[in-house]
């Protein structure tokens, strides 16, 4: 399989060399290795056990590298954990010139080392303040770890989900927040000579730093593709489940593209707005399990939101609404950009219409002919919710039935 950013086969210099001049004065620094990187992979596929010599080969571009022991050094021995998923455990560390870090130290890795290098070779050149800096990396054969500049904050979901009921974020803060990432993503999207789409946008993978600035997040599922490309090629639909766009399951409604990130920023936002998920079972009614449905109706019966600690900041949080409602529209054609998006968050709510009301899947079948996998890591297996589950038919005959959102 030819993934996009599966880009760790890459020992061949000469190739580099012949197109590195040209291309450092086309694009700016910190796309000239994706441009190498993408021209290469049009010619190679990935091959296994050649991350070391990615590395070597693109040292002079590539953020720095520590050994394990250095991680060691700056964990204090992992003394300080500050969370875990799917992927590992991160640490909190602090570097030599006193700079506080995070170093996620990752798992044994999956598809052949795929989402370290997509990591790596991407955010380690992406310098954006509503982006995740990526100070380091550690890889030492099965020993890998990646070094972030320290978030205060934490993430974006602590805030919003919080069970204790203590929420740090008032709506103006969560407005400017939905702004700092809606500038993230357009800048992965358009900024530089490659589009860069995410593929797993929500609010476990936004950062918030010590002024509560958003940073886009976590890029293991993220792919690269040429700007002039409207449909990108995917074999894998990959993601959260709640997040996850519908193309991805089914056909006959559009292709893949950057519109994907469109609509799981819409999801996100619809949360941001809400203070809940966007599929609760803990609901008196069930016309509100899938919230943007009762929003929608809602907003289209002119009523209030019953929105808790809303008050006041009603005409923010509907404006909020109804440009999430726009980005989740089923079909990718009718979802704006995210140009579009800053456009609307940032005008007056006057001149926003109400969009068609969202659906939660099409009347076709979905997908058959696609191996899917999914990114659960933001639902702990311990909780002990009621769960959503929907099953999907794939081409090895399983139904996914363990696929659940809560």
């Amino acid at each position: 399989m030819e993934a996009a950013l599966a880009l760790y086969a890459l020992p061949y210099l000469p190739f580099f060399l012949a197109h590195f001049v040209a291309a450092k004065f086309v694009l700016g620094a910190p796309c000239v290795l994706i441009f190498l990187i993408y021209k290469w992979m049009r010619r190679h596929h990935a091959a296994d056990g050649n991350i070391e010599e990615f590395l070597q080969a693109h040292n002079n571009f590539l953020p720095i590298r520590y050994s394990y022991s250095d991680i060691k050094k700056i964990t204090r021995n992992f003394r300080h954990k500050l969370g875990e998923g799917g992927y590992g455990f991160v640490y909190k560390g602090v570097l030599r010139s006193g700079n506080e870090v995070a170093v996620k130290i990752l798992n044994k890795p999956k598809s052949n080392g795929q989402d370290f290098i997509s990591e790596v070779a991407t955010v380690g050149r992406i310098h954006h303040v509503n982006v995740v800096q990526l100070v380091g990396f550690c890889f030492n054969n099965s020993k890998q770890a990646l070094v972030y500049d320290f978030m205060l904050n934490g993430s974006l979901d602590k805030h919003l989900f919080s069970k204790d009921g203590n929420d740090s974020l008032d709506y103006k803060k969560t407005y400017e927040i939905s702004l700092g990432v809606a500038r993230g993503i357009e800048y992965l999207h358009r900024g530089c000579d490659m589009q860069i789409l995410h593929f797993d946008i929500k609010p476990h993978n936004i950062l918030l730093d010590e002024n509560f600035t958003p940073k886009v997040s976590d890029f293991g599922l993220a792919r690269l593709y040429p700007m002039d490309r409207s449909i990108v090629s995917l074999t894998a639909a990959r993601g959260t489940l709640g997040y996850m766009a519908p193309e991805l399951f089914y056909k006959d409604i559009g292709g893949v593209s950057y519109k994907a990130d469109v609509y799981s920023f819409g999801m996100l936002l619809m949360e941001m707005a809400s203070r809940r998920k966007n599929i609760n079972a803990h609901v008196e009614h069930s016309s509100q399990i899938y919230f943007p449905l009762w929003v929608y109706d809602q907003l289209s019966k002119e009523n209030e939101v019953e929105i808790e600690e809303a008050e006041g900041e009603k005409e923010i949080t509907r404006k909020m609404v109804i440009v999430a409602l726009w980005c989740i529209q089923l079909i990718p054609d009718d979802r704006p950009s995210m140009r579009k998006v800053l456009n609307m968050l940032e005008g007056d709510i006057d001149n926003l219409q109400l969009p068609p009301k969202p659906l939660l899947y099409p009347s076709e079948r979905p997908v058959d002919d696609v191996d899917t996998e999914i990114e659960l890591e933001s639902f702990p297996s311990t909780s002990s919710a009621p769960t959503i589950c929907e099953g999907y038919q794939f081409q090895n005959g399983n139904e996914i039935t363990a696929a659940c959102i809560v």
